[in-house]
């Protein structure tokens, strides 16, 4: 069973993302985001189907039936650009409806089937207990995407810092660690040579592609990070 600590973290990590996207009005949404080449549009979209998506896995979890997330990258790629397609209040309506889906979905999912093995979109195994951590880690992320005043310093610390492991985590199993020592305060991340350090908000920025590091300190040059995700 997920425990009630990541189940806090994501309805607040939804919560964010819906104070976001309220800030924003229907002309808003056509700007542009943080991320290279989507509009606030398809943020939003991405984050509808992503929400069904992850309802495949738990419907996977239960039933022992592979669903995964997506049937294939291009139908991943083909969902987003029909929901960014739609007029402004059906995209926020689609919001809401796909976001209840998986709620329902953790709700009724039974005890023994959070143990149950299911696979992230890179093909990673995990515990389908895993699924409310990867959904909070999209709306926290994306909800600084929308670029909408918003920004890691309103994430709570425990969260930033988790993020912080994922993308080292994800790093270290595609071999491409970069050659650095992150420091937040008394908290370290890898071991490289080249120190960096600030304030929380700034490394997870940084980290997860969302900022250049402007507000960081290093004793080298900051180096190209690889992606994240």
């Amino acid at each position: 069973m997920t425990t009630p600590e990541t189940m806090d973290r994501w309805t607040d990590g939804e919560r964010l993302f819906a104070t976001a996207l309220g800030r924003l009005t229907d002309e808003e949404l056509d700007g542009p985001s943080l991320l290279p080449g989507w509009d606030r549009r398809h943020v939003v979209a991405h984050v509808a189907r992503n929400a069904d998506a992850l309802v495949n896995l738990l419907a996977w979890a239960r039933t022992g039936d592979e669903t995964p997330m997506y049937p294939s990258r291009e139908a991943r790629d083909a969902g987003i650009a029909e929901a960014a397609a739609l007029e402004a209040s059906q995209l926020r309506t689609e919001l809401v409806a796909a976001t209840a889906r998986l709620a329902d979905a953790v709700r009724g999912l039974p005890g023994p089937a959070w143990s149950a093995e299911v696979r992230t979109m890179q093909g990673r195994p995990v515990p389908a207990s895993h699924v409310p951590w990867m959904r909070c880690t999209e709306v926290v992320v994306h909800a600084v995407d929308l670029d909408a005043g918003v920004g890691f310093a309103d994430v709570a610390e425990d969260v930033q810092a988790a993020i912080c492991e994922e993308v080292f985590g994800a790093w270290e199993r595609r071999g491409e660690t970069p050659d650095v020592v992150v420091f937040a305060g008394d908290r370290e991340w890898g071991s490289g040579a080249v120190a960096v350090s600030g304030a929380l908000p700034a490394v997870t920025g940084w980290l997860t592609g969302r900022s250049r590091g402007e507000e960081l300190a290093a004793d080298g040059a900051l180096p190209e990070l690889p992606r994240w995700l």
